[in-house]
């Protein structure tokens, strides 16, 4: 890891999508050596085109001589697409070295690929972010980790060249679990803020001079701050889509049911996310949810 000397070290980051592009940008400018792979090898060599640094034709190949590989892929079956076989990671990454996951996924998978890991004297952290592609490309995510405490403590440094927050929460799991944590407040928030501004709207009253008073109060929210304005407008091409959103609340509904939380609002929240794909707002943002009141 980076020392007391500021020595960088050599990486890999696999999974260049809207997320992981930045975040590997990052790396290379805080100094570290990086290896990309990308399942598409165009947008590969584009990120070595603006940032330098190597692209590799399989994550074994990105992985060979990395001390951390990075992953930000789209599910758990993407992640277990890259990690396993003779091309996965794990084929590539050396004993002593870490695998730090970013993609958010299931605490299950994390499971057992931090056990896989292991048997291959490799070290594993789940670390699903928070700040969508802003904060990605700002450096400025909230990653939440999963692990041991002496393997977070070597790989946060690294970490920290794309982030505002690294907290360890527990053991390999956690930090998935934290995430979904993160994953059903957003959720009502956006329901909530959408239900408001609607309301104002029917009231007829101004729903952005309604929203310049109570962000002031105990109603704030990062939502409230940075959607209201485009939820009024109807402006939704951007942001964190609705297809990545269901992603998520599935994985928060299928969690519950293994751990018995209730979840009667993030279950009825996940089917109106399903009413605003079938408009044809599977890549709209998440606040596209008011699109579906009156």
């Amino acid at each position: 890891m980076e020392g007391k000397s500021g020595e960088k070290i050599n990486v890999a980051f696999i999974g260049l999508g809207t997320m992981g592009f930045p975040m590997a940008g990052h790396l290379a400018k805080a100094g570290h050596r990086v290896t990309v792979y990308n399942r598409t090898r165009s947008k590969a060599e584009q990120w070595v085109a603006k940032h330098g640094g190597a692209s590799a034709g399989a994550p074994a190949e990105a992985a060979k001589g990395a001390e951390i590989v990075f992953s930000c892929v789209g599910n758990d079956d993407d992640l277990r697409s890259i990690f396993y076989g003779e091309n996965g990671a794990l084929a590539g990454i050396a004993p002593g070295s870490i695998f730090v996951d970013h993609t958010t996924s299931s605490a299950v998978v994390a499971r057992e690929l931090e056990k896989a890991a292991r048997q291959s004297g490799i070290a594993f952290l789940d670390a699903p972010v928070s700040g969508g592609q802003a904060g990605a490309e700002n450096g400025t995510l909230t990653i939440m980790v999963g692990g041991e405490e002496n393997v977070f403590k070597r790989a946060m440094p690294v970490m920290d060249s794309y982030a505002r927050m690294v907290m360890l929460m527990g053991p390999v799991g956690s930090g998935q679990l934290t995430k979904m944590v993160n994953q059903i407040c957003i959720a009502g928030l956006v329901q909530g803020l959408s239900e408001g501004l609607a309301f104002a709207r029917r009231a007829g009253i101004d729903p952005l001079r309604v929203v310049e008073v109570i962000s002031k109060g105990a109603a704030q929210s990062w939502q409230m701050d940075n959607r209201a304005k485009t939820m009024v407008e109807g402006k939704f091409e951007f942001g964190f889509a609705v297809n990545w959103m269901r992603k998520d609340l599935g994985i928060c509904v299928d969690e519950a049911r293994r751990n018995g939380a209730l979840l009667p609002i993030t279950a009825l929240i996940d089917q109106f996310y399903a009413e605003v794909q079938s408009i044809g707002g599977g890549r709209w943002d998440t606040s596209s949810l008011i699109k579906l009141l009156p």
